[in-house]
């Protein structure tokens, strides 16, 4: 890549609850995220490096975004460690409930209000809610191109983009006119690990923060209200499983067992 290329590029972030930390709130069927242990979404660790490695290729200025309540904070801070330039918050409690759609608008809504992004980084999926919805989703609100999966970004060159991206029988390679929208794997790259200098600056970071004010969005598109989606019903399903333990130790166990197995499938057909 030419080292003289300018480029802003923003990675989106979510903070998720801890996964051993889940607990739904059987009333609105919404996560509870108050008082409950919270990390950066693992899967958005791979954008952030995604975003990091384009910085060493290219003079790209990063900017991570995160919507979420006030501590999200902490999971900005945790990206401007690994090497993020910039970060911002979006958080309102006229935002809560927001299902993937609203979501999507509020994220749209603010990077147009930051502006100029050449690139727009996401996660594969966030692990509290596991669609994959929310990157595809901006992308349309924002009327940007979008690739998914992406494994690998090979070349930028006279503002296309070329990358690989994972597909159930191998690989894709494909190429976006920037601006656009890239959702990426694990395979992108093993994310990097805070530096000391990167906390040092997380820790002395002043981080905007824009609320529904700021970014005069439609109230009827956001929280529970602008969400056309909704989660009726939440419950633990029962495992119930009829096992029959069948000793081998020794040839004609082993045989019984065998014969025992094939029973079985039988039976099962």
């Amino acid at each position: 890549m030419n080292k003289n290329i300018n480029m802003k590029i923003a990675v989106c972030v979510k903070q998720v609850p801890e996964t051993k930390s889940v607990k739904m709130d059987p009333e609105t069927c919404t996560l509870i995220r108050q008082g409950v242990q919270a990390i950066i979404n693992p899967l958005d660790l791979y954008a952030i490096e995604a975003a990091l490695e384009l910085k060493e290729r290219c003079n790209a200025q990063i900017t991570a975004v995160s919507m979420g309540p006030p501590q999200a904070v902490s999971a900005l801070k945790e990206a401007v460690a690994m090497g993020v330039d910039e970060a911002v918050l979006i958080s309102d409690r006229a935002f809560a409930g927001s299902d993937t759609w609203a979501t999507s608008y509020i994220l749209a809504g603010a990077l147009k209000q930051l502006g100029g992004f050449d690139l727009i980084l996401c996660g594969e999926r966030a692990t509290d809610g596991d669609t994959g919805q929310v990157g595809p989703e901006m992308a349309a609100a924002l009327d940007l191109p979008v690739i998914t999966y992406v494994n690998h970004i090979n070349k930028l060159q006279d503002g296309q983009l070329k990358v690989s991206r994972l597909v159930e029988d191998g690989t894709e390679k494909l190429s976006m006119l920037l601006p656009g929208v890239l959702t990426v794997v694990k395979e992108i790259g093993e994310p990097r690990l805070p530096t000391f200098r990167g906390k040092l600056k997380a820790k002395e970071i002043d981080l905007p923060i824009f609320d529904l004010d700021t970014l005069k969005l439609d109230k009827s598109l956001i929280g529970l209200k602008g969400s056309p989606t909704r989660v009726v019903k939440i419950f633990r399903p029962e495992i119930i499983r009829d096992c029959e333990l069948v000793k081998a130790e020794n040839e004609t166990q082993a045989i019984e067992a065998v014969d025992a197995m094939l029973a079985f499938i039988g039976r099962s057909l």
